[in-house]
């Protein structure tokens, strides 16, 4: 039995029903979860249309790119190019339906049993190892049924500030954007992690005028310091106002505005506020802690390496969990929980093998052990950072930001982990991540042909250097 359809339980619900077993998977809104409906696809899809914005932009001023426009000259706007935030939001939409309809339909033609409801536990273990799920459907008929195990793959939903209340029109959370029909003019975006990131740039490169308010020092303050500079410059230069060490109290409307409150007593305006706060764990109202699943003071479910709770027969999956919220350690973590439970070979989950991308303009992209890990002393790597600018693709495509660092271990030269700072580093990162995988040496990458030209030739021009260093003794 699967109690939620995000990657962590549709992925589970197919390993399961390939291996003959009998699953069934309950879910309130549609398999995919918030990370196909509200979350991932759905902001990476607006960020597809803001990523067109800024290439056309930056075509515009390094490649001399060219637009006919008869609008004469004095009326002529600033930007050659608009966008149509409603239409926009309406692919965003109907790709996510598609998207979700999409696994579920894989999922029952796996065998899989899909029930639309809510799920909860119902009490402890019974005498046999079975456990009762107590499924509510919309209409609040409930059933109840037994499985030999359970997987708790719920997701989580924004938080939100007492005094920040989102009402779906001004002030917004991160799934209610895509019901925008027009552009905000200004935006003030709340929070400088990930997901205030990724919308912060995203709206910027749409053609809003963006603020970005940060507790922190530094956006991004949980990711390589290096290539989080690179990313401030960015927005600062392309306009944004970005306020470091500045925590927001509060955000009301006042007409047809919004007024937003820094602790310091300072208040900044928009039309529009998106709180980009972080998210709470679906575990409420679930029966975990009388079921014996112990939760975390943070109200994430504990696991163990093979997605294991501490109650018998209940096994996590996903950003429930508080381990990484990616689609791909949640998918990860189901195909264990499941390959465990059925007594197939099974390898433990290594997070130091997790590659993650965060999707603003340039992209950050990682894997392995980090620059604070090498900092703090907690591994012993060599380290290499070779900006862009020196790359001959780079410089053919205008691109001005970003670098590659590796970072290997000093003698042996295994690589242990990296960043790539790039237009899609995400799909860069990928031949670093078999790197810290296979543990394979930087002396193999740099003996490796990359095309020339290309992004990719800086990773081994990185190693060539880690390599060159390792054997002159550096070190």
């Amino acid at each position: 039995m699967i109690i939620g359809g995000g990657p962590g339980g549709y992925e589970a619900a197919l390993v399961g029903a390939q291996l003959g077993a009998e699953v069934t998977v309950v879910d309130c809104d549609g398999l995919g979860g918030a990370s196909v409906l509200t979350d991932c696809v759905p902001s990476k899809t607006l960020i597809a249309t803001a990523e067109v914005m800024t290439t056309f932009d930056s075509s515009y001023e390094e490649l001399g790119i060219i637009v006919a426009d008869d609008t004469p000259h004095i009326e002529q706007a600033a930007r050659v190019v608009g966008v149509d935030l409603g239409k926009v939001n309406r692919r965003v939409k109907r790709l996510a339906l598609a998207q979700s309809h999409d696994i579920t339909a894989s999922v029952t033609r796996a065998g899989a049993r899909v029930m639309r409801g809510r799920g909860r536990l119902d009490g402890q273990q019974a005498m046999d190892g079975s456990r009762k799920v107590v499924v509510r459907a919309a209409d609040r008929t409930e059933e109840t049924l037994t499985a030999d195990a359970v997987l708790i793959a719920t997701g989580g939903h924004p938080r939100e500030i007492p005094d920040a209340k989102p009402d779906g029109e001004r002030i917004l959370n991160w799934t209610q954007v895509y019901d925008l029909d027009e552009l905000p003019e200004e935006l003030i975006v709340v929070g400088s992690g990930v997901t205030g990131a990724e919308f912060a740039g995203a709206y910027q490169a749409l053609g809003s005028r963006v603020t970005l308010v940060s507790s922190r020092d530094r956006v991004l303050p949980g990711e390589d310091p290096d290539a989080a500079g690179v990313l401030e410059d960015v927005f600062r230069r392309r306009g944004m106002n970005v306020m470091a060490r500045s925590r927001a109290e509060s955000a009301k409307r006042v007409g047809d505005r919004v007024e937003v409150t820094l602790s310091d007593g300072r208040v900044i305006t928009g039309s529009h506020c998106l709180m980009a706060v972080g998210a709470i764990p679906n575990t409420a109202g679930m029966g975990l802690e009388e079921a014996g699943v112990r939760l975390k003071d943070s109200g994430h479910i504990w696991t163990d390496k093979v997605s294991r709770t501490s109650a018998p027969g209940v096994y996590a999956a996903g950003d429930v969990t508080g381990i990484f919220a990616l689609a791909s350690v949640a998918a990860m973590q189901g195909r264990i929980a499941m390959y465990h439970f059925l007594g197939d070979a099974v390898a433990p989950l290594n997070l130091k093998t997790v590659s993650s991308n965060v999707f603003t303009d340039p992209e950050i992209a990682t894997v392995g052990y980090s620059q604070a890990d090498v900092d703090a002393g907690k591994i012993d790597a060599r380290v290499v950072k070779l900006p862009l600018l020196r790359n001959p693709r780079a410089k053919m495509q205008g691109i001005r930001d970003g670098f590659v660092k590796i970072f290997c271990r000093p003698g042996t030269g295994i690589v242990v982990g990296g960043v790539v700072v790039s237009p899609r580093a995400s799909e860069l990162i990928h031949p670093i991540s078999i790197a810290v995988d296979n543990n394979l040496t930087v002396e193999q990458i740099a003996n490796a042909f990359t095309v020339y030209p290309s992004l990719s030739g800086s990773i081994a021009e990185v190693a060539r250097q880690l390599h060159t260093r390792k054997t002159a003794g550096e070190g």
